[in-house]
């Protein structure tokens, strides 16, 4: 089953004390402790408890809006929201917090509005509807809703619509920053990488020079590749197909853009749009393709560094491909927890890809070359596509199962079909993608013939 991005409720916030750009002090504080502050410097103790409390599911929801679409972070800035009401919330430091707010507060800070059909944190934009008026809750309007017998969920509908939730006990985890860490190129694979794809697909919507990807499967194939490289010369960023850190959020920022996330009248952020089909860590006791994977790498680099064991590559992740990941995290210089992340994954295909370039050519004999370190998938090209399609159509000479395929270096209908007739034989997933593994088994396959 794929898991979600879902939003969460940050141990952190990190507030600005001035305007965006203006130099000011950055403070960091526990979560609920920010919207404390916040609730005391904008609305009164001794109001209603049902606007108090309104007021503190809008105030929640803004925050969290900030914090989950990384509106400033994506910018630039290392902070999550400012404290001024031109742009954000009051935020008072070292203000007094009134007793009933706090109470308050502790009990519902895991709560927030959204939209229906929605997951983000709806952008509650508010005003105290007397010296401002705008379009989202009225701040002293409330206080009237609430005398008239309208209950805190009532009141924002009143302001909102009627099509709001509010969701219960979200939870509460570090506020970790999008970005994996590491670039995303040619031969990344991963949850990052079918966010990447999403987005980018969304933007073209838009932005119709930037081409669609036709798989959003999380694999960085040609598709990806090239629908980067059209995004960074669009927004003039360095057109070299890599996703650093600079392309990651200015893709992040465009979308927000796009989708509206931080406006009353945001398009939709469904389940399906932060699905996440790969598991986030690879640690022991898993097992199936992706330990195969990982094994692979493991085995190949090992042949080549004997500080690192080899291992079989059976899709059992146990404690010897354990201590194989050990030693090349060791290795790598990482920290050495045997769990497969993000980081070390990244790590494993690059230290793959660096030895592939210094093997003299003719050093894999004269039959099948290795793995070339990207994944091949329908409308990938060149010259590792046309060896592919040469070697499917040596083995479907001896299994009938597998079709003749036309060797044209296009990766076609034709050729999935071929690869997954093979994946079926060999026991793989057939999804008619070759990675590691299922290059593997053609390459052995096809020198064995």
């Amino acid at each position: 089953m794929s898991q979600a991005r879902l939003p969460f409720i940050p141990e952190y916030i990190t507030v600005h004390l001035g305007l965006p750009d203006e130099e000011a002090e950055n403070v960091t504080l526990p979560f609920p402790e920010y919207i404390k502050n916040v609730a005391s410097s904008e609305i009164y103790p001794t109001w209603p408890e049902s606007a108090i409390r309104a007021n503190i599911y809008a105030q929640i929801s803004y925050a969290l809006n900030r914090v989950y679409t990384e509106f400033y972070r994506s910018q630039g800035y290392d902070f999550d929201i400012t404290n001024t009401t031109q742009f954000d919330q009051k935020f008072i430091k070292d203000r007094e917090i009134f007793e009933n707010i706090s109470q308050i507060v502790d009990e519902i800070f895991t709560d927030y509005v959204t939209r229906q059909g929605s997951i983000a944190p709806f952008f509650t934009a508010y005003c105290n509807g007397t010296t401002t008026v705008c379009n989202g809750l009225s701040q002293w309007g409330t206080v009237g809703l609430a005398e008239s017998g309208l209950t805190p969920y009532e009141i924002l509908q009143y302001y909102y619509g009627d099509d709001i939730n509010i969701v219960n006990d979200a939870p509460i985890s570090a506020n970790v920053p999008s970005y994996p860490g590491v670039p995303l190129r040619l031969g990344s694979a991963g949850n990052e990488v079918r966010i990447l794809q999403q987005e980018l697909n969304r933007i073209s919507r838009n932005y119709p020079a930037i081409p669609k990807i036709r798989n959003i499967n999380g694999i960085f194939g040609e598709d990806t590749e090239n629908a980067v490289r059209e995004f960074q010369r669009v927004f003039n960023l360095t057109p070299d197909g890599v996703v650093g850190r600079a392309t990651w959020y200015r893709i992040k920022y465009i979308y927000n853009g796009i989708k509206r996330l931080n406006e009353l009248t945001s398009e939709a952020l469904t389940l399906d749009e932060v699905a996440l089909p790969f598991p986030l860590v690879i640690s022991e006791g898993a097992r199936g393709d992706y330990v195969k994977i990982i094994q692979y790498y493991l085995d190949f680099i090992g042949y080549f560094y004997d500080s690192i064991p080899q291992v079989a590559i059976d899709g059992i992740y146990g404690p010897a491909t354990r201590n194989a990941v050990i030693a090349f995290q060791n290795f790598a210089r990482l920290p050495a927890d045997g769990i497969v992340g993000n980081v070390t994954w990244y790590n494993l295909n690059r230290a793959y890809r660096e030895i592939l370039e210094t093997i003299p050519e003719g050093y894999e004999g004269n039959n099948a070359v290795l793995y070339p370190g990207y994944f091949l998938e329908e409308g990938s090209t060149g010259e590792y596509v046309r060896l592919l399609q040469e070697y499917i159509n040596a083995i479907s000479v001896y299994y009938d199962e597998v079709p003749q395929v036309t060797v044209d270096g296009s990766f076609g209908p034709s050729t999935r079909n071929a690869v997954i007739a093979i994946q079926n034989i060999a026991g793989l997933q057939p999804n008619g993608i070759v990675g590691p593994v299922t290059w593997n088994y053609i390459a052995r396959i096809y020198s064995d013939l």
